[in-house]
């Protein structure tokens, strides 16, 4: 068995997610591969180690980067990595060995630091502060988090897609990433401490602005594509469906609209008919029946008919419960003739009729009415509600498949109002074409 669509986009919004937190650390993990190389533990001298045994005074940069200054104006470079994992300070007095620089004019830089404040350093103290794979770690979390969150607003938007729905879900997402870009973890580096952005001294950090604004852009560039590629998909589908209900549809028609019991009753009111001589009223009757027949067989395959065509087998059809409710049920119909050239789903009106007559109390003190008009655009069908006292069993399949197929062929819904005084059945109708 398949994955549940839900779980199945869950997965795929998952893994989504982590391949963007990938590629947005890329070169944090670079970074980390060769920082390993030099995290901060003593070296062995080199030929091109220099050992200074003066003491210079460190001056750190707002941008991280420091310099020892010595008395004589000398100055060696520390690197910012190398401040932050030693938690070295402004105007710490230091004493470190250096490298003497690799082309002419640059500065030296330090490679081992000796002491600090006039005390021995000890490197074992920089194993108390968070490693590199920590940080490495919260943040392609933070990032996985971010992708997912903005893939799961955007890819929902299949389910009910519109430009202007898109859209909107975009600007959610600008929304959901600024917030989240105020709680990213971001490492303080003077402390060393992990800490929310919005508690930082630097909030609008570029390099953090640059990778949330990658990870969002990326997010909605993949949710576009995968919007598209679901709505293509939903066609194809549709078009399945509608093919397989097209089927099931006529079959249903066939087998729900001329089933036995409506035949035989049929057949016992020209019986009637017959037996009590009414010679023109059996003939007619053989026609309207005939012709009832016939049009459930040859639009059995029809998508859209005319509304002055149903009208034509609604007049045959309601001839025959005329017949057998005789001054008892009335069709009050009422069509603006600009209507009757629009067009509706084939044999809509049988079920409605059917179930009307099958569902209420037909007598001669409360004579039965069910009206059929226009409506701006509507074909309304509405009948009274007089319950019978042993109600006859209801399987809604009638009315539901007739809903199926106005939204199939049309892609419209017809209304259903139920009270308990009115059943009431309102169906848009389609335009013609032009020409």
């Amino acid at each position: 068995m398949g994955l549940q669509p839900k779980y199945s986009d869950l997965i795929l919004n998952l893994l989504v997610a982590l391949a963007v937190s990938l590629v947005v650390n890329f070169s944090y993990v670079l970074l980390l591969i060769v920082d390993q190389k030099s995290d901060g533990q003593p070296r062995p001298a080199k030929a091109s180690v220099i050992a200074r045994g003066e003491e210079g005074t460190l001056r750190v940069s707002p941008d991280g980067h420091g310099y020892i200054v010595y008395e004589n104006g000398d100055s060696v470079y520390v690197m910012m990595q190398r401040i932050y994992r030693m938690n070295l300070k402004d105007g710490d007095r230091l004493v470190a060995n250096l490298a003497a620089p690799r082309r002419h004019g640059a500065h030296p830089v330090m490679t081992e630091l000796r002491m600090r404040n006039g005390e021995e350093f000890d490197y074992s103290t920089l194993f108390n502060r968070p490693s590199k794979t920590t940080e490495l770690a919260l943040q392609l979390f933070y990032y996985l988090v971010v992708s997912f969150i903005m893939l799961s607003i955007l890819t929902s938007v299949r389910r009910r897609y519109t430009p202007g729905r898109f859209v909107r879900h975009c600007i959610w997402c600008v929304l959901a990433a600024a917030a989240l870009y105020m709680v990213a973890p971001v490492t303080e580096w003077r402390s060393g401490r992990i800490m929310l952005n919005c508690m930082g001294d630097h909030i609008f950090d570029y390099m953090l602005l640059l990778k949330c604004s990658f990870a969002v852009a990326v997010s909605m560039l993949y949710g576009w594509v995968y919007v598209l590629n679901s709505k293509q998909q939903a066609v194809v589908m549709e078009n399945e469906r509608l093919k397989n209900e097209n089927l099931t549809t006529r079959y249903n028609m066939l087998v729900g609209q001329i089933n036995p019991h409506f035949f035989f009753n049929s057949l016992n009111s020209l019986a009637m008919l017959v037996r009590e001589k009414h010679d023109e009223k059996a003939l007619t009757y053989i026609d309207q029946l005939s012709y009832t027949f016939r049009y459930i067989i040859q639009n059995g395959q029809s998508t859209l008919m005319t509304l002055d065509e149903e009208l034509k087998f609604v007049e045959a059809y309601s001839y025959l419960f005329k017949i057998r409710y005789a001054d008892k049920l009335f069709f009050d119909i009422d069509i603006e003739e600009k209507y009757r050239t629009w067009t509706l789903p084939a044999l809509s009106l049988q079920p409605l009729i059917g179930n009307a007559v099958k569902h209420n109390t037909i007598t001669r003190s409360k004579p039965f009415h069910i009206s059929i008009r226009t409506e701006n655009g509507w074909l309304v069908v509405s009948n009274p509600k007089v319950p019978k006292l042993e109600p006859e069993p209801s399987t809604g399949i009638g009315l539901e498949n007739l809903r199926n197929r106005w939204h199939l062929i049309t892609g419209r819904d017809i209304e259903i109002i139920d009270t308990d005084k009115e059943f009431v059945v309102r169906m848009p109708l389609h335009t013609p074409l032009a020409g």
